[in-house]
Order: C-alpha cells, then structure tokens, then sequence
C-alpha cells in the first residue's frame, strides 16, 4: 500500500515537472520549498520529502517564498544546526530525531492580508524509516493540502490559497526559464538533475502525509 501511494505521488510530481517546464515566459509562485541541511548551510533539496528518508542527527527546512525557479527560491534563515534543535532530545532506540526548521518568509511574500510568524525550529523524533515530510507532519501541525495533496500551509500558515502565481515584481526573467517544480541549471544552489523542485516536491509529501494519517487510524 505505502509503495503503491509514494509510487503514484511520484508519477504525478513528474507530470507536474513537465507541465510547468513548458511556457516560454517564467512565472513566479507563491508556494513552500524544500531543503536538506548540509553542514551550516541548506542545499535545495533533489528529492521529495514524502520519499526522503533523513539519517538520525539531520536537519529538514521547509520555507515559504515567491519564485519562479528552485535557484531563485529563499532559503531558510536560521542555520540547520541539529545540536542547538536538538539538544533537549535524548536519543531513543528505534526512533531518529529530524532537526526541522520552518521559515515562513518575508512580508513581501506572505499573502495579502496576512502577517508571517516568526521562524521556528523543531525536533521530530520519528520512526527510523519515517521520512522529511513525517517529521514535518509531527513538528509543524495543522498542515493544509489542496485536492491534489499539494502542501498548502504549514502550522496552519497561510491561512488560505495554495501556490498561486503572483504578479513578477521583480524583473523579467529569462526566456525558457523553469516554473517551481522544473528542474533548474544547477546554479545558485538549486537542483541540475533533481526528482522534484519547488511545488512537484510537495506532491510528494502531501500524499505521504495522507498515507500516514490512514495508517495511524487503521
């Protein structure tokens, strides 16, 4: 069952990908992305959440923004150091502790009306095989998804709409260049061979997040 959910939430993240690589024109999104920590900075993740699996001693970002490629996109603020989230977690066997942090942007990028909290940071002390989007689910509550199992809000952050575009504010980009969810050229940090970027990943990670809910009531 949980192959069969990760295996069509993969196959819909790639029909996402593709679609968004088409225009011509980029055009920005206002959505959450994804990214792993990597010593004291973050790298852009090239693997989905819902089937990202994080070693024990690991650090998920998770951080609102408005962008038109996975490059472009922000990064999260606050350094992805386990010890400091961590550090009143004590070990448990059979368990792993995710360091999560959770960026919710800028006030430039919050949606109008709205006012983004401050960041926060999370241990997840999850099930050995449970992966980024698990531990988010189990530091970030409530989550909100859309009809397709897109990621819509985080800590009930925004409290409406799901990756909408937004009006580009910040200059014309180049033609040909990929929409959140088309993989980028490897610069700035974003991913050159990636599974998923941008909104594709949280395809992923909203129908790991269904089928984790189905598995705790069954």
């Amino acid at each position: 069952m949980r192959r069969a959910t990760l295996a069509g939430a993969a196959l819909l993240a790639g029909t996402v990908t593709g679609l968004a690589a088409g225009p011509a024109q980029a055009q920005e999104y206002r959505y959450w992305s994804f990214w792993e920590g990597k010593g004291s900075s973050w790298t852009y993740a090239t693997e989905g959440p819902g089937t990202l699996r994080p070693a024990d001693g690991t650090v998920a970002g998770f951080r609102f923004t408005v962008s038109a490629d996975s490059a472009a996109a922000g990064k999260p603020r606050t350094a992805p150091g386990f010890d400091a989230i961590c550090h009143d977690t004590p070990a448990k066997e059979g368990r792993k502790r995710i360091g999560v942090v959770v960026d919710f942007g800028t006030a430039a990028d919050a949606p109008g009306g709205e006012r983004p909290p401050a960041s926060r940071t999370e241990c997840a002390q999850v099930s050995e095989d449970a992966s980024a989007g698990e531990a988010l689910a189990a530091a970030a509550r409530p989550l909100r998804y859309d009809a397709g199992a897109l990621l819509c809000a985080v800590a009930g952050y925004p409290k409406a709409g799901c990756a909408e575009r937004v009006n580009d504010s910040k200059g014309a980009r180049s033609a040909g260049s990929p929409a959140p969810g088309a993989a980028a050229d490897g610069g700035d940090g974003g991913p050159s061979a990636g599974l998923f970027g941008g909104i594709a990943v949280l395809v992923v990670l909203g129908a790991a997040a269904g089928w984790q809910l189905r598995r705790r009531r069954g």
